[in-house]
């Protein structure tokens, strides 16, 4: 089968390259600790050298899975599903966000926020990248802005982030996860002098969970 966006059950979205779907808590930014269904997506080009899923870059390795099907699994397991990637905003969400909604399932997404939005989302988690930065639509989406924080020069890049989104945005700043013996204290005294932000942290990997 055709896997480039020119297959034309793929440019409708009713295939998606589908890399992965688990069942597991949320470990990151407002909803940590909460149960959700994840459904990673396969594609990105934003190209993160910190990624810690490149194996979802390439959405040739990764199988189109029909919507329906992935929706009829989703729905098993509890109300909250999150969709991330790789980059989700690559494909159409339209065919699955609309069939999620229908089973009366949130539809929550992680995204760059670096191509159109597709899809209708209950919770819009934006985590813009310096080397593809949102296009402008995506800030005026985001509930929750999740800043990584590598260095300290993403500090002034987190506040420039911030200037765009809405005033009810919620501000997270998140260590990138090799870094984060360095960087914590650091966050820590930023978030203590600048208390519009919060911290965020991998809790998944301290739990040893997916």
């Amino acid at each position: 089968m055709d896997q480039t966006h020119e297959h034309p059950d793929i440019q409708k979205g009713l295939l998606l390259p589908l890399m992965e779907a688990f069942y597991t808590l949320q470990g990151e930014g407002y909803h940590k600790g909460a149960a959700a269904y994840f459904i990673r997506i396969g594609g990105c080009d934003v190209g993160c050298h910190w990624c810690d899923v490149k194996e979802s870059w390439n959405p040739k390795l990764h199988p189109p899975t029909a919507v329906d099907q992935i929706v009829a699994t989703a729905k098993i397991h509890t109300k909250v599903v999150v969709v991330t990637g790789g980059e989700p905003l690559m494909w159409n969400m339209d065919p699955l966000t609309s069939q999620l909604q229908a089973q009366g399932l949130q539809t929550h997404i992680e995204t760059s926020g670096a191509y159109p939005i597709s899809g209708s989302w209950d919770w819009f988690c934006l985590s813009p990248k310096k080397n593809k930065e949102p296009l402008a639509l995506a800030y005026k989406a985001a509930d929750e802005l999740k800043v990584i924080i590598h260095n300290q020069d993403d500090f002034q890049f987190a506040e420039a982030q911030a200037k765009k989104v809405g005033p009810n945005c919620k501000l997270f700043l998140q260590p990138e996860w090799s870094k984060r013996e360095k960087m914590m204290p650091l966050m820590v005294d930023y978030v203590l002098k600048k208390t519009h932000w919060k911290v965020s942290l991998q809790t998944h990997k301290y739990l040893n969970i997916p």
